[in-house]
């Protein structure tokens, strides 16, 4: 079922490096958000306002990434996984490119945050089609046992990606003045993404197609996402559940606590910035160790021990933020890393395993982005009204404490699936009734 170790390889640094490219595109707008769009693109909303307005494009890219995975989901489980991941990352890298050129609100007027949100939607469905086609090539490639630490080079991806966006924004902030970081500062990291993406497609185009996919050329489905919707709903809606707390803390410590503890806090977003980056690296051991565990510990228990500690984290992320204090700001951002790591490593080899290869595409990259809808383009909207209304974002510790509850519940109706046989993978779907306790 597998290919030989040299294929095995070749799949996990494209994975590693394509899923890390796109996720780098993706993040740079979250940082250029939280530090600047609000006055290029929304002036005269007031500080809350833009910010809002600036949160709300960037959340509009969550809502299109389930577009991007029917559409390359669909392609992806037709005609093939490598063709559809060259073609994702070229619609990533353009629409990020074009972003570094889009003019301000000074001189465009309301076209430039129109254009602004058509490019987010671009950027949005291309990230809807890069995760799930690299988490298969992987999944597909590697063998049964080592199929979790394989994944770990996926997922290390993300935790690269965003080292290479913050690191870029934090050395374009220390080595410019504050008004030629806003004036033009701000799109060199855009700009770079042209760069990255050829690094990407020269590693992409050297792929051989999934052996599995090839294997199922008289199997396909007609309708994939027709298939999923009828047969899978119950695992689409139980994993979306499951990743949703990940997405919320992963997103409110990268992106919101970034804006709220610059503007709110009145602490040097360089600080800030420098804490997620050694937040980053750390988060990076702890994908790989939870990932590579994952194949002797089962997938639901490493993920329900890594959400017991993700809704146990989440009452201490900003009360600890809020004490303005470096130590315990770090303990605070840094904490929240190490537990998402955690969260997120097992998930390449988790998701695809829930699914039958003629629609394993369309259902994990589905699974994977409706999650990030609800966990990441809602939650910081969500934080920031909260904190407007009480003064304090301590409540949105809650909020994330309730949707870590509901992923250990949608987890206990999802079966353990480490060492499964992914040409038998997903035939069984998950019932409505309560399993044993993933975290036991």
């Amino acid at each position: 079922m597998s290919a030989d170790d040299g294929q095995v390889r070749r799949a996990a640094a494209a994975a590693l490096i394509g899923t890390a490219i796109e996720f780098y595109d993706f993040f740079i707008y979250g940082t250029a958000a939280a530090l600047v769009f609000g006055p290029v693109f929304f002036p005269g909303l007031g500080s809350v306002g833009a910010l809002l307005a600036a949160f709300s494009v960037y959340a509009v890219a969550f809502l299109a990434r389930p577009l991007g995975a029917v559409v390359f989901g669909h392609f992806g489980d037709r005609v093939g996984r490598r063709a559809v991941l060259v073609v994702s990352l070229l619609l990533m890298g353009v629409a990020t490119a074009l972003v570094g050129v889009l003019p301000g609100f000074a001189a465009w007027g309301w076209w430039a945050p129109a254009l602004l949100v058509v490019l987010r939607v671009c950027q949005g469905v291309g990230l809807g089609g890069e995760w799930g086609g690299a988490a298969l090539l992987v999944a597909e490639n590697a063998p049964a046992g080592r199929r979790g630490r394989y994944g770990g080079f996926l997922q290390l991806g993300p935790t690269l990606g965003f080292v290479l966006a913050n690191g870029v924004f934090l050395g374009l902030q220390l080595g410019l003045s504050e008004r030629a970081f806003r004036d033009w500062g701000w799109r060199v990291p855009f700009l770079a993404s042209l760069a990255l993406v050829a690094v990407g497609l020269f590693v992409r185009l050297r792929l051989e197609e999934s052996p599995l996919f090839r294997g199922q050329r008289h199997g396909r489905a007609g309708l994939p996402l027709a298939e999923v919707l009828r047969g899978h709903w119950r695992t689409v809606l139980a994993g979306c559940g499951v990743i949703t707390v990940g997405y919320a803390l992963f997103y409110l410590t990268t992106t919101y606590a970034l804006a709220y503890a610059s503007a709110g806090l009145g602490l040097e977003s360089t600080m800030v910035l420098s804490v997620l980056l050694v937040g980053a690296l750390g988060m990076g051991g702890t994908v790989w160790l939870s990932a590579t565990r994952s194949d002797g510990w089962g997938r639901r228990r490493t993920l329900g021990w890594a959400t017991v500690a993700a809704a146990s984290w989440s009452l201490a992320l900003f009360p600890l933020l809020e004490t303005g204090r470096g130590p315990w700001v770090f303990t605070s951002l840094v904490g929240a890393m190490l537990v998402l790591g955690a969260m997120f490593g097992p998930l390449a080899a988790f998701l695809p395993e829930l699914f039958p290869t003629r629609v394993r595409y369309t259902g994990a990259a589905l699974t994977y982005n409706l999650g990030g809808v609800i966990g990441g383009a809602t939650t910081p909207l969500v934080a920031t009204r909260l904190t407007g209304t009480y003064g304090t974002a301590q409540p949105v510790g809650w909020y994330l404490a309730g949707l870590g509850v509901l992923a250990l519940a949608c987890l206990r109706l999802l079966p353990e699936t480490g060492g499964a046989d992914l040409r038998t993978a997903g035939r069984r779907a998950p019932t409505l009734e309560l399993g044993a306790d993933p975290a036991a």
